[in-house]
């Protein structure tokens, strides 16, 4: 299930493309499927074993880049933000390491049904890791602008995310309800099989109750 759309992010066979916070690589993996150099970067050694057969591993802090200036022509913030206090550096790493002309793809939980996810639950954010922060879409451009990139487009995703995790909060994050557990079959089957229950209404459902929030940002060249 990919959030980020790489046709819009424009990666290609001579694209170097760096996915901060990777988790368990399923940006990084469409990055190596179109022939991109990958670089996975997550402080989780055990997530990085998992997709060292299709990219170059990097143990780090997303806040302290291992990697040059100008190095990469891609970077890939996929629901990280809203989990780091230090999220300025990590946008300001971002765009130092990306080549003049590069782009960033960043995403984070969209703002309302965000909202009533922490309403429904403290437990759905107060864990150890969890979300610290709520961004608005102005305060995340924004964030982008700040570190000197454009922001050239945007979209919502993951429609029908939305429902289910506000199911989840309310009958409680960790239990397993009958229909909780078919809901997330429900997910399951999208992402195996493509939109649900066809690519219109699922765009339709996107655009009214998509969970993620994806930007597009450039480095300009000077």
């Amino acid at each position: 299930m990919l959030t980020i759309d790489f046709d819009r992010f424009r990666v290609d066979g001579t694209s170097t493309v760096l996915d901060v916070g990777c988790g368990t690589g399923r940006h990084t993996r469409e990055a190596h499927r179109r022939g991109a150099r990958a670089i996975a970067l997550d402080l989780d050694e055990v997530a990085l074993k998992g997709i060292e057969d299709c990219s170059v591993a990097l143990r780090a802090d997303g806040t302290r880049l291992p990697l040059p200036d100008d190095s990469v022509t891609h970077v890939i913030l996929s629901e990280v933000l809203e989990h780091v206090p230090g999220h300025h550096a990590m946008v300001a790493e971002a765009a130092r390491v990306l080549a003049p002309g590069g782009r960033l793809a960043v995403s984070v939980p969209r703002r309302y049904p965000e909202q009533i996810c922490w309403a429904l639950s403290k437990a759905y954010h107060q864990v150890d890791g969890g979300h610290i922060r709520i961004y608005r879409r102005r305060e995340l451009e924004r964030l982008l602008t700040d570190a000197g990139l454009e922001v050239e487009s945007s979209h919502l995703t993951h429609g029908l995310h939305t429902p289910y995790w506000w199911l989840k909060c309310l009958v409680g994050v960790d239990r397993e309800t009958r229909l909780v557990r078919r809901f997330h079959d429900l997910l399951v089957h999208e992402i195996m099989t493509g939109p649900w229950p066809n690519p219109a209404i699922a765009a339709l459902l996107d655009r009214i109750a998509g969970k993620s929030l994806v930007l597009y940002a450039r480095r300009p060249v000077r």
